[in-house]
């Protein structure tokens, strides 16, 4: 197994398969620190009166799904290091809307969280260069499934570029026919 392997479905829910599905060959790493440009530049496009916009009105602030996405990198990486360090208590799940709702996203500058974004997406980079092979294909259990720590890496990567697809279909046109185009006040 090398860290350009995909994982194999017998390592993740089949749930994750959507993430996963998402991420390029190669090097996971590189996929890392390739989203983590595509990212930032995304969401630096957008002011912050954008960032306060939401779709319809069941749907995240433009914030909260950044805020989102930052905290389920968060939550994943804390399970990856608990698994490669042989961990093996069970790790719980999380409600993500509970998160969302109990942020500070909405609050924060967008400027604020796009520097948190930069420090958790260092911090995971890290993390994942330094596992040794072994750590990269131990398995635990999270959220009651068994998942191994290589995908972890793949989910982070294919979750962002979902939440980032999800921006640019949903988000983005809803801000032009408001008249909020990107890159306008």
């Amino acid at each position: 197994m090398t860290l350009d392997t995909r994982p194999d479905a017998s390592e993740f829910n089949p749930y994750y398969s959507r993430y996963i599905s998402l991420v390029p060959g190669g090097s996971i790493l590189a996929t890392l620190r390739e989203g983590s440009s595509r990212t930032t530049n995304l969401f630096s496009s957008i002011t912050e009166e954008q960032a306060s916009f939401r779709y319809a009105p069941d749907k995240w602030t433009i914030k909260q799904m950044f805020g989102h996405i930052i905290d389920t990198e968060r939550i994943f990486a804390y399970r990856a290091l608990r698994i490669s360090r042989n961990d093996t208590t069970p790790i719980e799940g999380f409600e993500q809307d509970d998160y969302v709702s109990n942020g500070p996203f909405d609050r924060c500058a967008l400027a604020d969280l796009l520097d948190e974004y930069s420090a958790v997406r260092n911090a995971t980079v890290l993390l994942f260069s330094n596992l040794t092979a072994e750590g990269w294909s131990r398995r635990g259990v999270a959220n009651r499934n068994e998942i191994s720590v290589r995908a972890l890496a793949y989910i982070i990567a294919g979750h962002e570029t979902h939440h980032c697809q999800v921006l640019r279909e949903k988000y983005l046109p809803s801000l032009h026919e408001t008249g909020k185009s990107v890159g306008k006040s």
